[in-house]
C-alpha cells in the first residue's frame, strides 16, 4: 500500500496521519458507487505500532484499502487531548470526505454522537462503546470476556505453579470484562488456583495504556510473588508484560492482536504462550465494506466466539506442542460456542 506521511491542517487533529493513495484517489469503489474519500482511522491512546488495540484496527484499515482501493487516512491521538480535540479530530475528517469515520476506542464515544448529529450522511463507527445510538453510527463491540475464557484455561493448564497473574491497563468496566472471563477460565480447570490481579492506573490518562514500564514493573512484582503465567490487557503497556515474562523464562499471553507474531516483540515472542483475540481489524474492514456496498452497518455489532469477532492464537509452536493445553482451550471453546459455558463480565 502507498502511504504518505502529511500533517493535519489543525493541531486537534492529531499529531501525524497517514494518508493512503488507494486508486482514483480513492474516489470510486470496484463497483463505482463509492464517493467517499477514503476510511478516517482515529486512533486510541498509545496510537499505532502499540502492537496490540490500534495496530489491529490497522491492520482492517490496510485490508480494506487492499481490497477496496478506497484508501484513506489513520490519525494519531495528542497527548493528555480532550473530548474536544477528539470532536475536532473527526470534524476534520468529516468535511474532508472520509466515510466512514471511525474512532478506535471507547475514548471516542462523546466525539462520536457529537460529530455523527453534524454529518448525518456519512457513516461513522467506534468500537468498544455501545451507547451511541444513531441511525449513522455502528457500535462495534466484543465479547472479550470469552476470549479472557480461553487464556484463563490456557493459563492454568500450563502453570507448573498452580499460581498465574492478570495485569489490566486502567480500571474500567470494558478491562474488568479481560478479568472476569479470565479468572472464570482459569477456575474452571482448578477452583482453587492463585490469581494475582493488578490494575496499572484508575484512569487512561495516567498512562496505563501507553506504559511499557508500568507494565513491565507489575509483571515482575507478580512473577516474584510466584506466578509463572502472566496475563495482560493493557494495550502498549502489556509490551512491558511480555518483556518481564520472557527475562524470568515464564509465560505471557498476549491481547486483541496475535502478539507472537509482531516485529517488535520477536526476541520475546519464545515465552508468548497465546494471545486473547479481539477482531478489531475485522470490525474496520467490515463496517468499510458495508459503506462502500452501499448497505451501511449501524446499531450494535458484536463479535463473539461464534462468529470469530474473539478467539484465542495458537501460533506458538510451543503452545501447540502442549496436547492437553489445546485440548482443554478448543473445548472450553466449543463449549461456549454451544452456550454449555456462560462467561461473566463481572
Amino acid at each position: 500500500m502507498a502511504v504518505a506521511v502529511v500533517a493535519l491542517a489543525a493541531a486537534g487533529c492529531g499529531k501525524t496521519s497517514n494518508e493512503s493513495t488507494g486508486s482514483s484517489s480513492a474516489s470510486s469503489s470496484s463497483s463505482g458507487t463509492y464517493s467517499g474519500k477514503g476510511i478516517g482511522l482515529a486512533y486510541d491512546i498509545g496510537g499505532r505500532g502499540d502492537q496490540s488495540f490500534n495496530d489491529a484496527a490497522y491492520a482492517g484499515f490496510q485490508q480494506a484499502d487492499k481490497e477496496f482501493k478506497v484508501g484513506g487516512r489513520d490519525v494519531e491521538p495528542n497527548d493528555n487531548e480532550s473530548d474536544a480535540d477528539k470532536v475536532q479530530r473527526l470534524e476534520q475528517l468529516a468535511k474532508a470526505g472520509y466515510d466512514p469515520i471511525i474512532g478506535v476506542g471507547y475514548v471516542y464515544g462523546p466525539a462520536v454522537k457529537e460529530v455523527a448529529a453534524k454529518f448525518p450522511k456519512t457513516t461513522f463507527g467506534i468500537i468498544d462503546d455501545n451507547t451511541v445510538e444513531a441511525d449513522n453510527v455502528a457500535d462495534m463491540v466484543f465479547r472479550e470476556e470469552e476470549a479472557s475464557y480461553l487464556a484463563g484455561v490456557a493459563a492454568a493448564k500450563a502453570t507448573k505453579k498452580n499460581h498465574i497473574g492478570f495485569i489490566g491497563g486502567v480500571d474500567i468496566p470494558l478491562i474488568r470484562k479481560f478479568e472476569a472471563g479470565f479468572v472464570q477460565g482459569a477456575q474452571s480447570v482448578n477452583p482453587k488456583i492463585k490469581i494475582e490481579k493488578q490494575y496499572l492506573t484508575q484512569t487512561a490518562q495516567e498512562g496505563g495504556f501507553s506504559s511499557p514500564d508500568k507494565g513491565e514493573n507489575a509483571a515482575n512484582g507478580q512473577i516474584d510473588a510466584g506466578a509463572d503465567v502472566v496475563y495482560h490487557a493493557a494495550g502498549l503497556s502489556g509490551q512491558g508484560v511480555i518483556k518481564a515474562a520472557a527475562e524470568h523464562k515464564v509465560w505471557a499471553i498476549g491481547v486483541d492482536s496475535d502478539q507472537y507474531q509482531q516485529d517488535s516483540l520477536a526476541k520475546y515472542k519464545d515465552w508468548i504462550l497465546g494471545s486473547a483475540l479481539k477482531n478489531v481489524g475485522g470490525a474496520v474492514y467490515e463496517l468499510t465494506k458495508s459503506v462502500v456496498e452501499g448497505k451501511p452497518l449501524s446499531g450494535e455489532v458484536r463479535g463473539d466466539l461464534k462468529s470469530g469477532g474473539v478467539g484465542f492464537a495458537d501460533s506458538n509452536p510451543k503452545y501447540r506442542a502442549m496436547k492437553d493445553v489445546v485440548a482443554a482451550v478448543d473445548k472450553a471453546k466449543q463449549d461456549i460456542i454451544d452456550g454449555k459455558v456462560t462467561v461473566k463480565t463481572q
